[in-house]
């Protein structure tokens, strides 16, 4: 599985870090200059949930972000797994 958000399709983004070296323009240098860039992932903070399903009478694991998780508490499980079934998604 992907680490990708059920509810909110949260997903991983691309960055750089980079790294400075100088000395500082008001410490009579010439300033900070980049160095190196390299290239990094910011993933997105993923647990695993599960759920009990009163209306299926069972229990559905999902993978969620903690906005996903305020918005189930916000609208009910089910008027969420409505809404992903809706948009195609297997639950």
């Amino acid at each position: 599985m992907s680490r990708r958000c059920q509810v909110t399709d949260k997903k991983p983004l691309k960055g750089r870090t980079y790294v400075t070296r100088g000395i500082a323009k008001k410490k009579k240098g010439i300033g900070l200059n980049i160095t190196g860039k390299s290239k990094r992932r910011f993933l997105p903070n993923l647990f695993k949930k599960r759920f009990w399903f009163s209306e299926e009478n069972r229990f559905i694991t999902l993978k969620l972000t903690p906005a996903a998780m305020k918005t189930i508490d916000k609208l009910g499980l089910a008027k969420v797994i409505k809404k992903m079934r809706k948009q195609g998604k297997k639950i």
